[in-house]
């Protein structure tokens, strides 16, 4: 099954914020296919310095920010179990991901496919 959508995990925010071909390139195909990027709460919250940070702020504004509710804290707790894994971060960009069946676009493919592996699940991932 084709993804529905894309997540972005902090790899991908500090891509857009140095200015980064391959993901605005990757930014503006999911725009133009009227698709919104998830970024999970605490995805900025790692990426965010406190500005300015104008490439970061561009791409945001076409993006969903994700809050992180106590249902899906507490399947972040269970995929870090299962997965071994104790950045929440990833576990929660991967837990959405799941939920919603998006790709992940990460500089961390390794935690990313752990923690869908402790799923017992697969992601697309593209590396940026």
């Amino acid at each position: 099954m084709s993804p529905d959508g894309v997540t972005y995990d902090t790899g991908a925010l500090i891509a857009a914020e140095r200015s980064d071909r391959l993901l605005w390139s990757l930014h503006r195909a999911i725009l133009s296919r009227g698709l919104a990027p998830t970024v999970p709460a605490g995805v900025l919250g790692e990426a965010w310095r406190g500005g300015p940070q104008p490439q970061l702020s561009r791409l945001l504004k076409g993006c969903l920010v994700e809050p992180l509710t106590a249902d899906q804290a507490r399947a972040v707790g269970v995929l870090a179990a299962r997965s071994a894994l104790t950045d929440t971060v990833d576990l929660a960009v991967v837990e959405g991901a799941l939920r919603r069946n998006d790709a992940v676009v990460t500089s961390n493919r390794t935690d990313i496919e752990q923690a869908a592996d402790g799923a017992g699940q697969r992601v697309v991932v593209h590396d940026v």
